[in-house]
């Protein structure tokens, strides 16, 4: 893959074309299957409720990955994010209702950084609560 988005072409305030990942009970034993994480607070209600956490929520990596998604997407090589980091701020609730949670993302460039890199911040939200904090992607540009 090639980067699509060169670094003479954004500058700081630039935004990334948002995104809004549905996620669903079904999604969540899928990622289970794949991460290896199958600890009951992601698929299990009653367990979660015991646990006292009001429903069954995502798992914290596929969350953090979904956000990424809108970087990777944008400049059109998942090899080019060079350092990305997050901290979890609020857990996504994911009701067993048919229509489950949405995570809204948006993010944009932050910084201009040496080496063609820019920092781009990322908000990501669900059900009006932010669940990510602190969400920045450094990013090496063509």
């Amino acid at each position: 893959m090639t980067v699509a988005v060169r670094f003479d072409e954004v500058q700081v305030g630039t935004e990334l074309p948002a995104r809004s990942f549905p996620v669903t009970r079904a999604t969540l034993v899928q990622y289970a299957g794949a991460s290896g994480d199958f600890n009951p607070i992601h698929w299990n209600e009653k367990f979660a409720l015991e646990v006292g956490l009001p429903d069954v929520i995502a798992h914290g990596m596929f969350t953090m990955a979904e956000a990424a998604r809108v970087v990777t997407d944008w400049v059109g090589d998942p090899a080019a994010v060079v350092e990305y980091g997050v901290r979890f701020t609020k857990p996504v609730v994911v009701p067993n209702d048919g229509v489950g949670a949405t995570i809204e993302v948006t993010a944009k460039v932050a910084a201009l950084l040496e080496d063609n890199r820019v920092r781009v911040d990322l908000v990501a939200t669900s059900e009006g609560q932010k669940v990510l904090g602190m969400a920045r992607a450094v990013v090496r540009l063509g």
